[in-house]
């Protein structure tokens, strides 16, 4: 029997040996201990070695294979992909101190808005309970100035769920609470346009218009780097060395694509290389549906250059206003101290309801529901726009996520036009210009939280008198 490799010690009482497989041989290969074209024992071999079943081996080379990290193909061997290696230096020599303007948003009920949930699947009996118990029996700890980062509990759940979901490393003194994402932007690039004395912040382009604006607000010049089916490309990048890179490399917001492991690479090595901190918008990457979704960028930073954001709005509902940053370790003592100067803060009840939410499980039972629900409003809504409009737009995505981007075929179509006739309606769509910085394609973005049978007929119906065709 060919010996395990010294570096793969399995802890088979945590479970998941598939999981630790592919997170110790993903490392390494990273690293570049295990380089480009080096063969890897067949999934036979390989389980023989560790003793584990074969199919354990498999799952493993399977998502290793789905992600870019291992190339195979039927009756070859299994080898390392040729990917940049990894960098180990820090970017910053501090040690670690732990201690869109309104009027033009449609409704928040409007059908097919992009990026908004469906509230009325929100699980208010059970979220009641919680609340309520937590508002009757709060401890002492947690109702002084001290949790004014987030109190540990929540901090904690929080960390457990996204270390199994996403792939995210960290402890739960680097995960602060806040009340939105918006909030944990505007934090953090004050904070590094500050310390870093530089202006630049690179973003996506087409990108969150709401990002934008805040990136704007707090002083930032906008540098728009070029996205397309692969995500971000750095190599296109123009201007001085940035303080801030925003990305959404699960789903590209708003074109749904999913940043491929090269690009993911060299993102990380550039913001390594400048000293910038990039900062990761998972927004909703809690919705995926077909293929297994790809880890956290902030799983495979090896030089802590990522802050990895999340929010609950997306996955629960908008008003309960809870979303979260984990931020790099040399950078946990000025983002605390710069969340605590901004006063903005989540009830200390609501925390602790969510924390209890969270470790007993019911955030996993919902999102199994809502994924499997979000998953047939998608189908629903790609089915009606490829069997009736397929001459009209082309899809971009439907893998995951809240919402869908379409594009015109006919470049000379007008989506602010089109998209403003059809929201006579009620509905909520954005057109796709409106999400670029200079030159732009044009195309709408649907959102597919609430597309039950009814509401799709309707729509096509309307999109089709918008379009001519009635």
């Amino acid at each position: 029997m060919t010996p395990a490799p010294a570096w793969l010690d399995l802890d088979r009482d945590a479970g998941d040996l598939a999981g630790q497989i592919y997170r110790s041989l993903r490392d390494r290969i990273l690293l570049g201990q295990l380089p480009a074209g080096y063969k890897l024992p067949s999934t036979r071999a390989f389980a023989a070695s560790l003793g584990v079943a074969r199919s354990t081996a498999v799952e493993a080379y399977d998502r290793l294979k789905s992600e870019g990290y291992i190339e195979a193909s039927a009756g070859a061997a299994t080898r390392i992909a040729a990917l940049a290696r990894m960098q180990q230096q820090r970017p910053m020599d501090d040690p670690w101190p732990i201690a869109e303007t309104p009027s033009d948003k449609p409704p928040d009920h409007a059908l097919f808005r992009p990026g908004v949930p469906d509230v009325s699947a929100f699980p208010h009996a059970v979220w009641s309970r919680y609340l309520a118990a937590r508002s009757r029996s709060l401890r002492i700890q947690h109702l002084g100035y001290e949790n004014a980062t987030g109190i540990f509990e929540l901090r904690k759940a929080i960390l457990d769920h996204i270390s199994t979901t996403r792939g995210v490393v960290a402890v739960p003194e680097q995960v602060l609470v806040v009340p939105s994402t918006r909030a944990a932007i505007d934090i953090l690039a004050r904070t590094m346009l500050r310390r870093s004395g530089r202006k630049c912040v690179w973003m996506e382009n087409p990108g969150y218009p709401a990002a934008r604006t805040l990136l704007g607000d707090a002083g930032a010049e906008i540098a728009p780097v070029p996205c397309d089916e692969q995500g971000i490309d750095v190599s296109r990048a123009e201007g001085p060395q940035p303080a801030l890179i925003y990305v959404t490399p699960s789903h590209q917001y708003p074109t749904g694509a999913t940043l491929t492991l090269p690009r993911r690479l060299a993102l990380l090595e550039a913001a390594r290389r400048d000293g910038s901190l990039i900062v990761e918008d998972d927004y909703d990457s809690d919705f995926h549906y077909g293929s297994r979704q790809i880890a956290a960028l902030q799983g495979i930073d090896r030089a802590e250059v990522v802050a990895y954001l999340g929010t609950f709005s997306k996955v629960l509902a908008p008003g309960l206003r809870v979303a979260y940053a984990v931020v790099p370790r040399w950078l946990v003592a000025e983002a605390s101290q710069a969340l605590q100067r901004s006063g903005v803060a989540v009830p200390t009840h609501v925390q602790a309801a969510l924390a209890d939410f969270i470790s007993e499980g019911r955030l996993r039972a919902h999102l199994r529901r809502m994924n499997l629900h979000y998953a047939e409003c998608m189908v629903r809504t790609v089915e009606m726009l490829t069997g009736q409009f397929a001459d009209r737009l082309a899809l971009s995505g439907g893998y995951g996520g809240l919402q869908l981007a379409t594009w015109f075929r006919d470049e000379a179509m007008n989506d602010r036009a089109i998209i403003a006739e059809v929201n006579r309606s009620g509905y909520g769509l954005m057109p796709m210009s409106d999400f670029f910085i200079g030159k732009y394609a044009a195309g709408i973005l649907f959102g597919i939280s609430r597309a039950e049978p009814a509401a799709v007929q309707k729509l096509a119906a309307d999109l089709e008198k918008a379009f001519g065709l009635t």
